[in-house]
């Protein structure tokens, strides 16, 4: 396995990239227990190595509106 910079040193494979998307949800459920279809896909995409994960915030910063990204209606 050669190491990629862009997942970082605990994200090198797609089972660490898994365990790091699920401790960042278990973390902050309110942040993640209601996001789209779209953004699940980036998150598969990540785990699967298509993305970075600094990628999938952009496409997700890009495609959501604020109340979605934050969880707060009123934004």
């Amino acid at each position: 396995m050669n190491y990629d910079p862009k997942y970082g040193p605990n994200a090198q494979t797609s089972e660490q990239r898994a365990y790091v998307l699920q401790q960042m949800q278990a973390a902050n459920p309110a942040r993640y227990n209601k996001i789209s279809a779209y953004v699940t896909r980036l998150f598969a995409r990540y785990v699967a190595g298509e993305l970075s994960w600094t990628q999938v915030q952009a496409m997700r910063f890009a495609a959501e509106p604020l109340a979605l990204r934050t969880g707060n209606p009123e934004a």
